[in-house]
């Protein structure tokens, strides 16, 4: 006969608190082994081992939807088919990760250009068309230097003047930078031409290796692009018996930029 927890000793056990197993419950998510004739809630081993499979899908950022498709799939009981969704799920938070990572490394670029503008002196009078309190960003140098790191912020381009990590690419030419990248190390495990492996480098860096068929040309026109603006990027393009692959190399305090654009080993 199995052992069975009343809900404080499952919520010590598990972690979680017992207005969330309540909540859980109401939603499908976890249901008691069976109640007592009073109406108390009773679990069992197997309900603490599906409360730990949901913490581990929490600890990965699955919403409650996603951890309920999850927790299906979980109850078939074949550990291969459990991880291989957990692994796609994750491959595709990771995608969109990256997505957001470049939404707001725009942003930010754009709101130090902004903030740039603010130093200027004020018209004389109500604000106009001529202030930068109504002027379009578009309009703003587009060699500006945009610090990358600061405050424990980061963004993937270049090195100021000053030495801090910075991009010298107007907003504009930064996300269509960042959409060339995105485009060109699209995930190639079902093609031919995208980024294949990721792997780490002694030293620290990353070598990126593609398909047989990426377009190498255009490979070395975004490291020679960047590296334009991206001074503290060292980029080395390889092509050998073990394929084509892109070196990419940073100072210790450019490693998060480095991760931010061109991903984490595998």
């Amino acid at each position: 006969m199995s052992t069975t927890f009343r809900i404080a000793e499952v919520a010590r056990r598990s972690g979680f608190t017992p207005a969330a197993l309540r909540y859980y419950e109401d939603i499908g998510l976890l249901a008691p082994a069976r109640r007592t004739d009073a109406g108390y809630r009773l679990y069992d081993d197997r309900s603490l081992e599906r409360l730990r499979f949901i913490a581990r899908a929490k600890q990965l950022g699955c919403s409650l939807d996603e951890i309920a498709d999850l927790a299906s799939v979980w109850d078939g009981g074949r550990c291969a088919t459990v991880q291989e969704r957990l692994r796609t799920t994750v491959e595709a938070k990771i995608t969109e990760a990256h997505s957001q990572i470049a939404a707001l490394t725009t942003l930010a670029a754009e709101l130090q250009t902004a903030a740039a503008t603010f130093t200027a002196a004020p018209v004389d009078g109500p604000c106009d068309d001529t202030c930068a309190c109504t002027a379009d960003l578009a309009t703003a140098s587009p060699t500006t230097s945009v610090p990358l790191i600061a405050d424990g912020g980061a963004h993937p381009t270049g090195v100021a003047a000053d030495g801090a990590i910075a991009c010298t690419l107007g907003a504009g030419e930064m996300s269509t930078r960042l959409d060339e990248w995105n485009a060109l190390l699209a995930d190639g495990h079902d093609l031919l031409g995208g980024v294949v492996a990721r792997r780490a480098l002694d030293g620290g860096g990353l070598r990126l290796e593609f398909g047989p068929e990426a377009d190498v040309t255009e490979i070395a026109r975004l490291a020679a692009a960047e590296q334009g603006c991206c001074r503290f990027f060292a980029f080395a393009l390889t092509v050998d018996d073990r394929g084509i692959a892109l070196e990419v190399r940073a100072p210790d305090d450019g490693r998060a930029v480095l991760t931010a654009l061109f991903g984490a080993p595998d």
